[in-house]
């Protein structure tokens, strides 16, 4: 292909909006071992549960900026649960620095997450959600450490840490 007709082409590529290549999949849970059940409840009630932060993380699926996050300096044993139905999603034994500036993961909690394919930057990337409330976390790569090879990159704002020391909170409905 000619640099002039490639140039032409990633041009026009770049006018089209991004919501046109994404193609939202039903949520698949990984490693399913028990059925979490999915909460009915609509979006706009977790506003009033939820920081606007966290909301538009959560439920509008933005991302924090790099570095932004406490998370990033903990490191305590503890378990990492979903800031809006409180779903435990990682456990600190997961957890290691990426250098990426978002909190990261070796692996999740088998079962508590849900993907889906993302193309928002028009190139293909792997979405994951709490799969009970749907709350939008981060996105999982696969350049992590060995043996999975896996980064769960999560934003911070959409966990909650709860130290082992501490009661995990009842699920929030």
């Amino acid at each position: 292909m000619k640099r002039r007709t490639f140039l032409l082409i990633l041009g026009v590529a770049a006018t089209v909006p991004a919501a046109v290549f994404y193609r939202p999949e039903r949520v698949m849970a990984i490693n399913e071992p028990a059925i979490i059940e999915q909460l009915k409840k609509p979006r706009t009630a977790w506003k009033a549960l939820v920081s606007p932060e966290a909301y538009k993380i959560l439920f509008e699926e933005h991302t924090e900026p790099p570095g932004s996050s406490k998370l990033n300096n903990e490191h305590r044993d503890g378990t990492y649960i979903c800031a809006a139905c409180y779903l435990p999603l990682f456990e600190s034994q997961h957890k290691y620095e990426s250098g990426t500036g978002w909190p990261s993961f070796t692996q999740p909690i088998a079962g508590h997450i849900g993907t889906k394919r993302d193309y928002k930057l028009i190139i293909l990337r792997t979405e994951y959600h709490c799969a009970r409330c749907g709350g939008h976390q981060g996105h999982v790569f696969n350049d992590g450490p060995k043996p999975r090879g896996e980064r769960w990159c999560n934003n911070g704002l959409a966990l909650k840490f709860i130290a082992h020391t501490e009661s995990l909170p009842p699920l929030r409905s």
